[in-house]
């Protein structure tokens, strides 16, 4: 795998730590270790693009991901 990018966490109180995006999916690392990747196919094409909007701006992917996308990731890699 890729290095991952430290998320910004504009707020100050995100969950994730780092990310790494992919042409057609988004790799996310948790404050909790866990590592979760999410790709088109099963968290769908504007929710990546969402994502990756967010993970790019430091704030809100982490509210992204627990109301939105919560378990449709591809899998967990960690």
């Amino acid at each position: 795998m890729q290095k991952m990018t430290p998320y910004k966490n504009n707020s100050g109180n995100s969950i994730v730590q780092a990310y790494q995006l992919k042409p057609n999916g988004i790799v996310v690392k948790f404050t909790d270790g866990a590592t979760y990747e999410y790709d088109n196919q099963h968290t769908g094409k504007q929710h990546i693009k969402h994502m990756q909007q967010f993970a790019e701006a430091g704030e809100g992917l982490g509210t992204y991901i627990q109301t939105v996308t919560k378990y449709g990731y591809a899998k967990q890699t960690k």
